[in-house]
């Protein structure tokens, strides 16, 4: 057989007979972690975000992955060359308390279903707390539902630029409030501050919150605080007021602001007067209605700020705002000011009180016991009717 019909003999080999599987080389310990680490830059890549644990099943696997990767020299050594994200450079977290380990625990691997191991026997009861403090971790949120729509209602806000991010700030943690944590949209749906301040003299508390991934946790003031003071957002509104929500759905209709503002006037006979604020009303946002301030007698002819902002749903502002007028009414500035053409003006909606007592005072609007209370001008306090009038 010669050159010429051996080829012709290949070339029509349809079943493949002839052809010669060559040897595979095998896949090494080190091929099999590049490409489990491929899948967590490819995630990174699709999401904008590393992930993370209490995701769903994938993501919490991938979040794993990467914990034990970041955990072992070895396995960073050989994959920083494809580390096309920063993924893996970290910081060595220095283990100083019991709350450090189990906040470590990514795969809950030391929970337990009650508290028998706090519950110390034959040790007088000065050498221990009586209840160890809870330590946070993401579980699933039963009640979801009822939190659904104002994740969606906040993202949506946010893509449209109704609400925006800001750098999170020492004190901007509030109840209903909205914060970006590593990526993460959450709610704080409550607060419980602890009736005592730590050993350092200053608050704590344990918060609940809720997660957009559906999840929750039980964690702690200062816990949060730090954690959004390294990589955290706050989420506010178009006055770059802290967006404050209490269950509002997207069904829900936005109806005005109630607002607070302060008087900026040098003239000697208000800016000499202590807790003087206004309490309006608008249907757009402030800082549209106080732009001409100084020409306007209901803001006493000065610039003014905005000390706070209330964004109402579902409600009549207006009749808010009458609420707090005859609330603070014995306190009501009497003064008369005059406009730019000569004329007499007596502005009705400024008040003497403390901003803390005014803030009460919408509290209570809203919680609908503003009729068991009234305003004590003389001590500058809020006072409980005993008759219920």
């Amino acid at each position: 057989m010669d050159k010429n019909d051996l080829l012709k003999l290949i070339n029509d080999d349809d079943l493949g007979l002839l052809d010669i599987d060559k040897k595979s080389a095998p896949i090494t310990p080190d091929d099999r972690l590049l490409e489990s680490f491929i899948e967590v830059n490819d995630f990174y890549k699709l999401h904008k975000l590393e992930p993370k644990s209490g995701g769903d099943i994938y993501e919490h696997k991938l979040a794993s992955r990467l914990k034990h990767i970041r955990e072992n020299k070895e396995q960073r050594d050989i994959l920083i060359e494809h580390d096309i994200h920063g993924l893996l450079e970290i910081e060595n977290k220095e283990i100083e308390t019991m709350g450090d380990i189990f906040e470590d625990d990514d795969l809950d691997m030391l929970s337990i279903e009650d508290d028998s191991v706090f519950n110390i026997k034959n040790v007088p009861n000065k050498h221990y707390r009586k209840s160890a403090d809870f330590v946070a971790r993401r579980k699933p949120c039963k009640n979801f539902d009822h939190f659904e729509n104002l994740f969606i209602q906040c993202q949506e806000n946010i893509k449209t630029g109704k609400n925006k991010l800001k750098v999170f700030k020492h004190g901007d943690i509030k109840q209903h409030a909205f914060f970006v944590i590593d990526g993460v949209l959450l709610y704080i749906e409550n607060i419980k501050i602890d009736p005592e301040k730590d050993k350092y003299g200053k608050e704590d508390g344990r918060l609940r919150c809720i997660f957009e991934n559906g999840t929750e946790s039980g964690m702690r003031f200062r816990s949060l605080q730090k954690a959004l003071e390294i990589n955290g957002s706050t989420v506010i509104d178009e006055n770059d007021q802290i967006v404050l929500v209490d269950n509002i759905s997207i069904d829900d209709l936005e109806t005005g602001y109630i607002y607070i503002l302060k008087s900026l006037s040098t003239d000697s006979k208000i800016s000499n007067l202590k807790n003087l604020f206004k309490i309006g009303f608008s249907n757009f946002i402030v800082e549209k209605r106080i732009q001409n301030a100084e020409k306007d007698p209901t803001y006493l002819m000065a610039p003014v700020s905005v000390v706070a902002t209330y964004k109402c749903f579902n409600m009549d502002p207006q009749r808010f705002e009458r609420l707090l007028h005859r609330f603070f009414g014995e306190s009501r500035l009497n003064i008369e000011i005059t406009d730019k053409n000569g004329n007499n003006y007596t502005p009705k909606e400024w008040f003497i009180a403390p901003i803390t007592i005014i803030e009460k005072a919408i509290e209570f609007i809203i919680n609908g016991e503003i009729i068991n209370y009234s305003y004590d001008k003389e001590n500058k306090i809020i006072k409980e009717n005993k008759s219920g009038k």
